[in-house]
């Protein structure tokens, strides 16, 4: 059965950030990292793909392991992490996975049969002298690989550029030939990073890490997150190799520029590194990207929205919502988890989930699950103190009279509800002390219409919240 599509658009107990989307036969795959709930570090489990059809986007499938991090001959014993992946499809019609492990500067290559199968180590990126990329004097460090193939030549960027780092010039794209593996065209930077942007275009959102690569039409479109970090930014060109020119920011996982609800300067989740890329589906292009849970860097989730393009090519940015995937606003009825609120804030502003460290303090609320990491607990949303406000967009409202709420925690309050995040309250749903998920509810009316849904709690303690209902 077809069904609504959220944010994150994966189980809400699943976390693969960096996502590389693409169109294979009637089904979109996406690769990327696999984060471990409350990890200790980014990327700690191995190679998984999910996979969706194209006419049903709400209904994604687990299509498995696709690649162990032992699988790889420097990495046997398991030490060392699959950072973010990228994948493309060879002249012999095999699909090549692209990644580096987190303490070596050389990009591994894995191979496959078929987009979600089990990939098998295949070598890694080298000079025809046999010299790997990363290790040539004067050779950068290679590190989060996209890739596109066109023709016989294989294009592959790479790059990660700490600000005020000016051992590192900034992204890097390196041309293979047909065996997917060998150089034939030499290393040359087509961004920027901060120390060398001044007076280029990318002043003020210079190149850090996550380069990826789309083609519309005859344009070439450069994605990569800027020392900014919680903003994916995109560049053009009619070439792949050169004349990139940067063209503005597509997507930010704090919801930064936007200001069509709120302040453009004003973060409305909690936002850190940013990687992701553009897809076309069914004729609707899309902007994928990752928002960071449980307060920490280390538990990111794949999200996705609908982009629009100018006439000049250019994007809008779009705003984050709860249906990104879902083609448009959920229905206005029934029962929806907490873990799909596209707006996290409270009464301290914060736009990075380590304000001053790897983690988040009980000031501010996150979202977050039972269990441990690979259980199938759904998530919510825990630490809603005095102010904490979550919102979730957008919903078509008809009729809607009461509001459910589905709550646990030792809090005494209650809940305001709104429709835009600085807006009236329409009522209030009082909750009180229960060690149990308790369900409260209140007759509150919704404007008929396409609505945002915002829940205040004001009171004493701290509530975690499960789900909220319109009836």
């Amino acid at each position: 059965m077809k069904k609504q599509a959220f944010n994150p658009y994966l189980p809400s107990w699943e976390y693969i950030p960096d996502g590389e989307p693409y169109v294979f036969g009637d089904r979109v795959y996406v690769y990327g990292s696999h984060d471990r709930f409350r990890g200790n570090a980014y990327c700690l489990n191995d190679y998984v793909c999910w996979s969706a059809g194209l006419d049903d986007l709400g209904n994604w499938r687990y299509e498995g392991v696709i690649y162990k991090k032992e699988a790889d001959p420097l990495n046997r014993d398991g030490s060392m992490c699959l950072y973010a992946p990228d994948v493309t499809v060879g002249p012999d019609g095999r699909y090549y996975l692209y990644y580096v492990l987190d303490k070596v500067s050389i990009v591994s290559v894995a191979v496959c049969n078929e987009p979600a199968g089990t990939y098998e180590f295949y070598g890694y990126v080298h000079y025809a002298d046999g010299t790997r990329l990363g290790e040539r004097t004067g050779d950068e460090p290679q590190f989060d690989p996209g890739v596109h193939r066109e023709g016989d030549r294989t294009y592959l960027y790479t790059g990660f550029c700490f600000r005020g780092d000016r051992s590192r010039s900034g992204s890097m794209v390196t041309v293979l030939g047909q065996d997917m593996l060998t150089i034939v065209e030499e290393t040359v930077f087509v961004a920027p990073s901060e120390p060398f942007s001044k007076g280029s275009s990318f002043e003020g959102h210079a190149f850090f890490e996550a380069p990826s690569i789309r083609k519309r039409g005859d344009t070439y479109y450069f994605i990569y997150s800027s020392v900014a970090m919680h903003e994916l930014c995109y560049a053009t060109s009619k070439s792949p190799t050169r004349d990139f020119v940067y063209r503005g920011v597509v997507s930010s996982n704090c919801d930064l520029h936007i200001s069509s609800y709120k302040p453009a300067g004003k973060p409305m989740y909690y936002g850190s590194n940013n990687h992701g890329s553009i897809i076309d589906i069914n004729g609707q292009w899309y902007i994928f990207y990752h928002r960071h849970t449980d307060g920490t860097n280390f538990s990111r989730q794949g999200c996705a929205e609908p982009i629009q393009f100018r006439e000049d090519g250019s994007i809008i940015q779009p705003e984050m919502t709860s249906c990104g995937l879902n083609g448009g606003p959920l229905e206005g009825k029934g029962e929806y988890p907490a873990y799909i609120a596209c707006n996290l804030l409270c009464s301290v502003e914060e736009m990075y989930t380590a304000p001053g460290g790897m983690w988040m303090d009980s000031r501010f609320p996150k979202i977050t699950q039972d269990g441990r990491d690979g259980d199938e607990e759904e998530g919510y949303i825990q630490n809603m103190r005095e102010a904490a406000t979550a919102g979730f967009k957008y919903f078509i409202c008809r009729d809607v009279n009461k509001i459910g709420i589905k709550v646990r925690g030792y809090c005494r309050g209650e809940f305001e509800v709104k429709v835009s995040w600085d807006g009236e309250s329409l009522g209030s749903i009082p909750v009180e002390y229960s060690n149990i998920w308790k369900e409260y509810s209140a007759d509150i009316s919704i404007p008929d219409g396409i609505q945002a849904i915002y829940l205040t709690y004001r009171g004493e303690g701290s509530a975690a919240l499960k789900s909220f209902t319109l009836f």
